[in-house]
């Protein structure tokens, strides 16, 4: 839904845009005018969710897309890839390490486990490369192109770990038409965002360039009350990308891209105590700007990631060749006072008012004197730092046909090959020394062979059907105990190394019927599989290693597209249907402050396996709300729950309005607004940690002058100011953490060029 670049408006415009999801129910998508001319019709959206440029309308999946006004908007305040949740239906997004590590979840599907060995079900595709582990999935998003949501599993083209879908971010590309933009961005709390890019011909139709940038800044402005200090909640960004398109002849292109990224902020802000024991309402020790921290350093996290791409393709009679090769690495830390409070074992200082304390026996993790904590009753003191060092290395072949017969096909050869280390400070390590921390490593090496075809039946019916290979094997060892596991002779010095393979065939077909020229109807059957997983961090815990086997699921789904009202009204609606079998939860938390990854059935959107136990709630003060288990009185059955943080439902709702000013300005104003239902945090259900329906919502006032390109606006996010809650830590307190606060900031933009 982007806006045309006119010179001529005759007349004020109005948008509209509402989408919503929920499993087993509709998906709909509204839009209104892209510009305001009487003649203004919608543009075509092409998209890659095939390997191959097509039109939305054709394409037999279910697909959602962002680019242009209002991808700009959403990032107004230097937000990070999360701001994309609940702004595409079935999407969420959150992280509990901060700018980095982010989660995401398609139709209920996702994994909550924060560790940075952690795999997920939602593959993120840059620029036509996988980027599997966390630490790469969080690159920033800047000279943007598009945003494709592929929902459903991706298994046949894109491989495995795509059983709920894809998220497909395309920057723009080099061209020999002289193009770029500049922005600049002042905001709340300091917020500063800096951008641009730049392209052009450097050899005219042999070699192009594109340049792009990105700074983005802001101040402290969470203060820590234990310190006195303003010190939590900053950031410091860059990051750079530079593309070189060499075209020597009409058959050949080589694509060559650099992108480097380097960040400095604030981990994740962990709340002790923000909810009282019975209720899942922020209580009187939450206030957004305080915490109170004995530890943690003021929460830093640090990040770098490089990554280079080489993409070749040659053009033939009837084909097209592509080989794309890329080296992708990054590295860093995050650290945390997970508590989020004050353990005071010296002294029985007044803590401040309004805030509640306690006088408690305080585990850490051996029976310690008796300690005032606050805010709250904190039972396990915990400071922790994660950091990961990630290689990764993927090769893809593709041919793929260029008749324009009935009949079009691809078929393929991936190659993934990964290499992390992950290393864990934390009371372990006797006396927080780097050479005493915990350290895993874990390689991941995967191949696959790929084909898939698609035939024009007749004019109007085209059937597709496709399948995959793939050959996945991982190994995992420990390369360093943590020295208080070695003082005590702990069990955890018996891990041994691990090695798991397993070899999965995927597969889909489809049929999309045009009724129309503008409506279309289809029908999909896919399925796909995610790797089997080895879990690791509790050897930092005095844990022994846990492996999952390999989920797979079975998806079916309907759907109905159409553009409406000439071409003034895109409507695009999905049901569907999934099953998954050995579903790979997490188990985060607990009595044990475990993470460790299981197996399960999951139909439809509830657990089914009936032996399915969790210990709940470590610290003792939720309040479990699931059947005991008769075999174990401190485990709960959690058969019938939902899967965690998935929510119910999510809709969104966009809204534009324009009014000409003379002959190529415009006024407008648009507002956006994300809408999450209720929702679990944890696998197993209680009161605190059961989410309410939430909502947030941003706002944009501009001025745009088509014809010199410049762009000012007035801007706001969270402009209700909603404290929602994203997550919990469960074994030492009721923890909690939240999302970003209200900003209110101006932009100016230039736009030059074809």
């Amino acid at each position: 839904m982007c806006r045309e670049n006119t010179t001529t408006r005759s007349r004020s415009s109005f948008r509209l845009a509402i989408s919503g999801a929920a499993a087993l129910a509709l998906t709909g998508l509204f839009a209104g005018p892209a510009a305001a001319q009487e003649s203004a019709v919608l543009e075509e959206i092409v998209v890659t969710a095939q390997k191959r440029e097509e039109a939305l309308q054709d394409v037999p999946i279910s697909v959602a897309t962002m680019s242009g006004e209002r991808l700009n908007a959403l990032f107004s305040g230097s937000e990070d890839v999360l701001a994309l949740s609940g702004r595409v239906p079935g999407l969420y997004a959150n992280s509990s390490n901060g700018r980095v590590a982010p989660r995401f979840y398609l139709r209920g599907l996702g994994n909550i486990d924060f560790d940075l060995a952690a795999s997920q079900p939602v593959s993120i595709i840059m620029d036509d490369v996988v980027m599997e582990n966390v630490a790469l999935k969080s690159f920033p998003l800047f000279d943007m192109q598009q945003v494709e949501v592929i929902r459903g599993p991706q298994g046949t083209l894109f491989g495995r770990n795509t059983t709920a879908g894809i998220i497909k971010f395309n920057t723009v590309r080099p061209s020999h038409e002289t193009s770029g933009y500049a922005k600049a961005s002042w905001a709340t709390f300091d917020t500063i965002n800096l951008e641009g890019g730049v392209g052009g011909s450097l050899i005219d139709d042999t070699l192009a360039v594109r340049a792009s940038v990105l700074k983005r800044d802001r101040d402290d402005w969470i203060t820590n009350a234990h310190t006195g200090r303003k010190s939590l909640g900053d950031y410091d960004e860059a990051a750079g990308r530079i593309q070189l398109l060499w075209t020597p002849n009409d058959t050949f292109s080589a694509l060559l891209l650099y992108q480097i990224r380097d960040l400095d902020a604030t981990s994740s802000i962990f709340r002790a105590n923000v909810f009282t024991t019975g209720s899942n309402s922020l209580n009187q020790n939450y206030d957004r700007e305080v915490v109170y921290y004995d530890e943690g350093d003021d929460n830093p996290a640090s990040y770098n990631s490089i990554g280079t791409t080489l993409n070749l393709q040659w053009d033939f009679d009837n084909a097209t060749a592509v080989s794309i090769t890329s080296w992708q690495e990054a590295q860093g830390f995050s650290r945390g006072d997970i508590d989020g409070g004050v353990v005071n074992f010296f002294a029985t200082p007044t803590p401040p008012s309004g805030i509640t304390f306690a006088d408690t026996f305080v585990l850490c993790p051996f029976p310690c004197d008796p300690a005032r904590t606050w805010p709250g009753e904190i039972l396990t003191p915990s400071l922790t730092q994660d950091g990961t060092d990630t290689k990764q290395f993927t090769q893809e072949f593709r041919l793929a046909s260029l008749s324009d017969g009935p009949l079009s096909w691809q078929l393929g050869f991936f190659y993934f090959d990964s290499e992390f280390d992950v290393t864990t400070e934390n009371f372990a390590s006797a006396g927080f020394v780097s050479s005493q921390d915990t350290k895993v490593r874990q390689k991941n090496k995967a191949w696959a062979v790929f084909a898939q075809g698609s035939y024009d039946v007749t004019d109007r019916l085209t059937l597709t059907a496709g399948l995959r290979q793939t050959v996945d094997e991982k190994d995992f060892e420990v390369l360093q105990f943590a020295q208080l596991w070695i003082d005590l002779g702990s069990p955890v010095l018996a891990a041994t190394p691990i090695n798991v393979e397993d070899d999965q065939l995927s597969g889909e077909v489809s049929a999309n019927f045009a009724m129309t020229d503008s409506s279309s109807l289809y029908a999909r059957y896919a399925n796909g599989f995610r790797a089997q997983t080895i879990q690791g961090r509790d050897i930092a815990f005095e844990g022994l290693p846990s492996v999952a086997s390999p989920e797979t699921i079975n998806s079916v789904e309907a759907g109905y597209k159409a553009e409406l009202a000439d071409n003034r009204v895109r409507l695009n609606m999905a049901a569907f249907w999934y099953e998954i079998d050995d579903m790979q939860f997490s188990i985060i938390g607990g009595a044990s402050n475990t993470n460790q990854v299981i197996n399960a059935s999951f139909n439809d959107t509830e657990i089914k396996d009936p032996t399915l136990a969790t210990v709940p709630c470590g610290s003792g003060l939720c309040t479990p709300t699931d059947p005991v288990d008769p075999s174990d009185p401190a485990r709960r059955l959690i058969n019938g729950n939902p899967f965690p943080t998935a929510p119910e439902s999510t809709y969104n709702l966009t809204l534009r309005y324009g009014a000409p000013v003379g002959k190529s300005s415009e006024i407008y104003v648009l507002t956006d607004w994300a809408f999450y239902g209720e929702s679990n945090i944890n696998l197993y259900e209680a009161t605190e940690f059961r989410i309410d329906n939430q909502f947030e919502g941003g706002l944009r006032i501009g001025y745009i002058n088509d014809e010199s390109g410049w762009e000012v606006a007035a801007f706001g996010r969270n402009i209700t100011d909603e404290d929602n809650v994203l997550g919990a830590i469960d074994f030492s307190n009721l923890t909690g953490f939240v999302n970003e606060p209200r900003i209110w900031g101006v932009e100016v933009r230039y736009d030059f060029g074809d």
